[in-house]
């Protein structure tokens, strides 16, 4: 894959690890992330959970259990993740995926906190 913004981490490997629920991707600045299926579904980009514009994200509750039944390259800048919840809309760039790489555990935790401020739960 050639990187067509040279500045941004550009991925050079990308493994589903469906029995694991996981999505591991490295990329060209050194950085390896493995990233778990339900992070990735309550965080994903789709207008559904985005909204469409500032302060519209919606909490995604009872995903704990969530798996990937497919990555779907979109281009070659980015993936689209098939959910077995059939969530699909997400496009996931590769510098989203970096971010979320990167900035996991602060992501993970403020997800748990919104879940509990709201009274809601992991489990479906």
């Amino acid at each position: 894959m050639a990187n067509p913004d040279e500045t941004a981490p550009w991925p050079t490997a990308l493994r589903l690890k469906s029995a694991e629920k996981l999505l591991e991707i490295d990329f060209d600045d050194g950085t390896s992330f493995s990233l778990p299926a339900e992070l990735l579904r309550v965080e994903s980009p789709s207008a559904e959970v985005r909204g469409h514009g500032p302060g519209q994200k919606q909490l995604v509750a009872g995903r704990r259990h969530v798996g990937i039944m497919n990555v779907e390259a979109v281009g070659n800048y980015a993936v689209r993740i098939v959910f077995d919840d059939l969530h699909d809309t997400g496009l996931y760039s590769w510098s989203y995926l970096h971010e979320l790489g990167r900035n996991r555990e602060r992501i993970w935790n403020d997800y748990l906190r919104a879940l509990e401020a709201a009274g809601l739960s992991r489990d479906p």
